[in-house]
């Protein structure tokens, strides 16, 4: 029986995961098993990123109903209760803020240790259904892996315990750190019509998917015309359900705009650290290209990373407001792109505390300990694995 199962389900959440999954592999301390949820089940959603990052694959892959995120749910609790019932751990690790981590409800259902990585971090937008899902996660937690202390103090005001928190910094700086000449090595995997577009002239990068900016026809427009008011070159990786509303609501990009599929890591990346500016409302992406020195347009009403703008490599574009000053955006973050700021989301250790903190807690069986002295119930029997 190994001693934990570490559950991810997303393209992001294998990136960052990459190297925790590395050092546990190696570890000789600590066995895991690696599930896949299956919400990611795209070849170039998941696949890819396996191999360029050369990250252990999974030991269990999940087949789930796909449709809505009640199906999604409903299908990836059904299938984590089930794979519980024959595998006992000493805790099951989740990480960010997905429909995957619902399945956190399967493992308090078996009373069994949750570790939650990423924890604590809001953005206080209740609209956004990863914003009900973390904050459901940390209250079923026994273990919170937060990035920085202003995410643990969040988690303080909403009552959790100072016992169950530890603040690792964020293991995003890790993986950028140790993988600069992969990503430079990128442009190997751009396609003809990529490299063309950048081989000489600035050009920016685009990325839009969430479902408040691109569910919202007056919001993606918004984003629309913002990026239908620079003159360079723009490339625009689109997720397919952003392909299908921008079809659906006749919405139009400029010709110097260059839409195709998702594409893999280790391209994107080379894009990124490239790119004259990226417009995204990912916090990954913002997270990145803060740590890679380029600096963002961030669409978002609310964002749980509010670090880019106190260290002004970002700045915010509220797409569910109605703007006419779209050109004002583009002067202030073109005013930021020679601005030396210091990236704030850690020194690059987090993958090691992270994997050395479940060493330890596993080598005394005491995952139980850092919760409250009240805690509600007796768990002590599932940490014996």
């Amino acid at each position: 029986m190994k001693d934990i199962a570490i559950i991810l389900g997303i393209r992001p959440d294998v990136i960052r995961a990459s190297k925790i999954l590395k050092l546990l592999e190696s570890s000789n301390n600590l066995t895991y098993d690696f599930i896949w949820s299956g919400q990611h089940y795209s070849e170039n959603m998941k696949d890819v990123f396996f191999e360029q990052l050369n990250v252990p694959k999974p030991n269990v892959e999940f087949e789930i109903e796909k449709g809505n995120d009640a199906a999604i749910v409903s299908s990836v609790i059904k299938n984590i209760y089930n794979h519980l019932e024959k595998n006992k751990y000493k805790a099951v690790i989740f990480l960010g803020d997905t429909n995957t981590v619902m399945g956190s409800i399967a493992v308090a259902q078996h009373n069994i240790p949750i570790v939650h990585i990423e924890g604590c971090m809001r953005s206080y937008d209740w609209r956004m259904p990863e914003e009900k899902y973390r904050t459901t996660i940390d209250h079923l937690s026994d273990r919170i892996y937060a990035y920085l202390d202003g995410y643990k103090n969040q988690g303080l005001k909403e009552g959790i315990s100072e016992q169950i928190i530890k603040v690792t910094g964020n293991p995003i700086v890790d993986i950028i750190n140790e993988n600069k000449n992969l990503f430079e090595s990128g442009d190997q995997f751009l396609s003809q019509e990529i490299s063309k577009l950048i081989e000489k002239d600035e050009f920016l990068l685009a990325t839009v998917h969430r479902r408040e900016n691109v569910l919202e026809e007056s919001s993606l427009k918004e984003i629309v015309n913002l990026i239908n008011k620079t003159d360079k070159n723009v490339i625009f990786p689109m997720g397919y359900t952003t392909q299908k509303k921008m079809k659906e609501f006749n919405l139009n990009l400029n010709s110097n705009v260059y839409v195709c599929d998702p594409i893999g890591y280790l391209e994107f990346m080379h894009l990124l650290g490239r790119s004259d500016y990226v417009l995204s409302d990912s916090g990954t992406v913002v997270e990145e290209a803060c740590i890679l020195g380029t600096a963002s347009i961030q669409l978002r009403f609310s964002t749980e990373r509010p670090e880019v703008y106190d260290v002004e490599s970002s700045v915010k574009f509220d797409p569910s407001e109605k703007h006419t000053d779209y050109e004002s955006f583009i002067s202030k973050v073109e005013s930021l792109k020679n601005t030396n700021w210091e990236q704030p989301f850690g020194d690059g250790t987090a993958s090691e505390k992270i994997v050395q903190d479940l060493v330890n807690l596993s080598d005394t069986d005491s995952f139980k300990k850092h919760a409250p002295s009240d805690y509600p119930f007796d768990i002590s029997n599932s940490l014996k694995g």
